[in-house]
């Protein structure tokens, strides 16, 4: 397990460079056991976002063929992962799952923190799948030898566009689930066992997005950004999330109660996404004061000696790193044929070209200006890269705000009408909200 101690800061590292990410909720307890329930969009960056979000080292619970898998196996093994044996994957193992269940009993009767995914299966689909009954029994079965009932706490892991490099991810650590009344029956007890999962689901279903089918994801999106551009709320990552779920829970409301009228605000509110994308503006941004005063009080805070340096710092990543992020993508194009591999690929597979295209300029550097230099250069690339791609990201977020201030400043008459048409969709959300109790 040599890696397990390695586990929350590197994870961190992969997490943080692959995704914007950003986490909320309680701090995970930083000793004794703990048992983690996640949801599972995104195949192995999952155990990396729910590691980096508890900030302590997991034992992870991971099917058997993982172990023998020719990239990935040592890193499961080395992270002191424990093996499940599937139906699915090999009938004939299936009886190993006893020594599976000693083994995480062993793990938090000594402490430790133990995390599993108890949907079973990564997989791409818009809301949880049902919950397996192995979390409820892992703990009714660990609670005797633990003292009791020990925390169980949900994970949950939203993507903006999961298998996007920088895109917005977001992990809510929620609160434990209540189980003292149940920790003394056992395993053996099915009741307890079903009632226990009934509770770890609901548990998760407040820290996920669950939609309907991936069409309402649109609806929800933009329904939670009209609204916002139009009240002083909370920008963080964490409360624009828990908008989006309270938007996704109004629309099943409205659905189920049959009344047409919001059945036809989220057809207006998804016809309003799709011009607002033509347009290539954010509800956000029908909102922006298009005046010249402050037009020139945010270029003054952005055209600096700062923004200047970091616009010269991005050029030389671009330049330096080029390559091995075009090999990276062709590698990924060829080997990953399902969508919740490819962010794993990209993990994987873009570290291991990075480091070898970092030592490829570190021994050119080495050729040119000796020793010194190579160890210097392959040193400072990996700062170089992260710092470039950081610096790169806030000159693309400069200029697509200046080119969305230039709209919105030009008078074109569809942006007036946007606007009208906006502020409507706002009332209509308000009154949505009233109506089913969330306003």
């Amino acid at each position: 397990m040599w890696l397990l101690p390695l586990l929350p800061a590197l994870s961190r590292a992969a997490v943080l460079t692959y995704y914007r990410a950003s986490r909320s909720g309680a701090p995970v307890p930083s000793g004794g056991p703990v048992l983690l329930v996640g949801n599972h969009p995104n195949s192995l960056l999952d155990p990396l976002c729910v590691a980096w979000a508890a900030r302590r080292p997991l034992r992870f619970l991971a099917k058997a063929p993982l172990f023998s898998h020719p990239v990935v196996g040592w890193l499961v093994r080395g992270a002191g992962a424990i093996p499940v044996y599937r139906k699915a994957d090999d009938p004939t193992q299936m009886s190993h799952n006893e020594e599976s269940f000693r083994a995480v009993h062993d793990a938090l009767a000594a402490g430790s923190a133990v995390a599993l995914f108890p949907e079973g299966i990564s997989h791409s689909q818009p809301s949880l799948a049902p919950l397996k009954t192995g979390a409820a029994r892992i703990a009714l079965g660990a609670a005797p030898r633990a003292g009791g009932a020990f925390p169980i706490i949900p994970v949950g892991l939203v993507f903006r566009i999961k298998d996007r490099f920088r895109s917005a991810a977001h992990a809510a650590v929620g609160a434990p689930v209540a189980w003292d009344d149940l920790a003394a029956r056992g395993p053996d007890d099915h009741d307890a066992v079903r009632e226990l999962t009934d509770r770890i689901d609901r548990a998760m279903r407040a820290v996920t997005l669950n939609l309907a089918r991936w069409e309402d994801e649109r609806v929800v999106i933009t329904a939670e950004a009209i609204w916002a551009a139009r009240r002083a709320v909370s920008a963080t990552p964490a409360a624009r999330v828990s908008r989006i779920a309270t938007a996704a829970d109004l629309l099943a409301r409205a659905r189920a109660s049959g009344d047409e009228r919001w059945t036809r605000l989220a057809r207006d509110v998804s016809d309003h996404a799709r011009l607002l994308r033509a347009l290539g503006v954010r509800p956000a941004d029908v909102e922006l004061d298009t005046g010249f005063g402050t037009a020139a009080r945010w270029a003054l805070r952005r055209l600096t000696i700062v923004g200047a340096l970091q616009l010269l710092l991005a050029a030389i990543a671009l330049i330096l790193f080029w390559i091995p992020y075009r090999v990276t993508g062709a590698v990924v194009a060829r080997m990953a044929n399902e969508r919740d591999l490819v962010s794993t690929y990209r993990v994987l597979g873009g570290a291991m070209i990075l480091i070898v295209w970092i030592a490829l300029l570190a021994i050119a550097a080495g050729f040119i200006a000796g020793r010194v230099a190579a160890v210097a250069s392959f040193l400072l690339l990996p700062f170089v890269a992260i710092a470039g791609l950081h610096a790169a990201e806030q000159w693309r977020w400069t200029l697509a705000t200046a080119r969305r201030w230039f709209l919105m400043r030009r008078g074109d008459p569809r942006i007036a009408a946007l606007r009208e048409r906006q502020h409507e969709l706002a009332r209509r959300l308000d009154e949505a909200l009233a109506a089913h109790g969330q306003l």
